[in-house]
C-alpha cells in the first residue's frame, strides 16, 4: 500500500485524514507534538507510524521523516497540514510573539516539511511523490482581525507554486487544499465566539468531506494533480458583493 505523512496529525482535520487513510490501508507517519495524542490515533493500527515531532525545529523534522522512511520504504505522498491561529485583533493589538509564533508554524513549519518530503522524493527508487499543503480560504480573503493567519497562508500558495515548478524534473507533484469551515475544535472557538456575542453562528461542514477530499487529491496518478482544490461550507460568504 502507498504511504503518507500528515503534520499536525493528533487532532482536527489532520486527524480526521489519517482516520479516513488508515480505513484505507495506508501505510501512515502521524507527526504532531503530543505523543499521547498520536497515539489514541494510532491504536489498533499496525501501519501508523507514531512520529513526535515540532514542525518548527528542522532536527525534529528531518529526524521524523528519516524514521517514517526508514520504516516505510519511502514516502508518497505528504499532507502538509499543521498550522495554528492565534487570538483575533486587529494588527496594532497582534503581539511580536503571537506573530513570529504563526509564522514559525505556519510557513516555516510547512516549508520544513516540504522541504523534508521533497528530498525525500528526489532521492527515492522510483523517483517522485506528491506534496499537499493545507492552504486556507484565508489564502484568498481575510477574516476579520487574522492577520497573522492570513498573511502566513498568502505564503503557502507562494510555497505551493513553486515546489509545483520545481518538483516537475522529478516527478513531484505539489497541489494545496483550501478549507474553509469544516468543524474542528479551531473553528469551534470561532462558534462559541459567535453565540455569546448573540450573532449568528458561521455556516459549517462535516471535516470528513475535507478527509474524503484529500484522499481524491492523494490517490491520482502522478501524470495528474489538483492544482488548488477548495472546499469549503455551502453557505459561507466567500463569494458576493458587500
Amino acid at each position: 500500500m502507498p504511504s503518507l505523512l500528515i503534520t499536525g496529525a493528533s487532532a482536527g482535520i489532520g486527524r480526521a485524514v489519517a482516520e479516513t487513510f488508515l480505513a484505507e490501508g495506508w501505510t501512515l507517519g502521524l507527526l504532531a507534538r503530543r505523543r499521547e495524542a498520536l497515539e489514541e490515533v494510532a491504536a489498533g493500527h499496525d501501519r501508523a507510524i507514531v512520529l513526535p515531532a515540532d514542525v518548527s525545529k528542522p532536527q525534529d523534522v528531518d529526524a521524523a521523516f528519516d524514521s517514517f522512511t526508514s520504516q516505510a520504504g519511502r514516502l508518497d505522498v505528504l499532507f502538509n497540514n499543521a498550522g495554528l491561529f492565534t487570538e483575533a485583533a486587529p494588527i496594532d493589538e497582534v503581539s511580536v510573539e503571537d506573530w513570529s509564533r504563526a509564522v514559525s508554524v505556519n510557513l516555516t513549519g510547512m516549508f520544513l516539511c516540504a522541504r523534508a518530503a521533497f528530498a525525500r522524493m528526489r532521492s527515492q527508487t522510483p523517483q517522485g511523490g506528491r506534496i499537499i499543503n493545507n492552504g486556507s480560504v484565508s489564502a484568498h480573503v481575510p477574516r476579520a482581525g487574522a492577520v497573522t493567519y492570513t498573511v502566513t497562508k498568502h505564503g503557502v500558495t507562494g510555497l505551493t507554486r513553486q515546489i509545483s515548478l520545481d518538483g516537475r524534473p522529478f516527478d513531484i507533484a505539489c497541489g494545496q487544499i483550501d478549507i474553509g469551515n469544516a468543524r474542528t475544535e479551531l473553528l469551534q472557538g470561532i462558534v462559541d465566539a459567535s453565540v455569546r456575542d448573540g450573532v449568528a453562528p458561521p455556516p459549517t461542514m462535516d471535516v470528513s468531506d475535507v478527509a474524503r477530499s484529500v484522499l481524491h487529491m492523494a490517490t491520482l496518478p502522478l501524470e495528474a494533480n489538483v492544482q488548488f482544490m477548495t472546499v469549503m461550507a455551502t453557505k459561507m460568504p466567500y463569494i458576493g458583493r458587500g
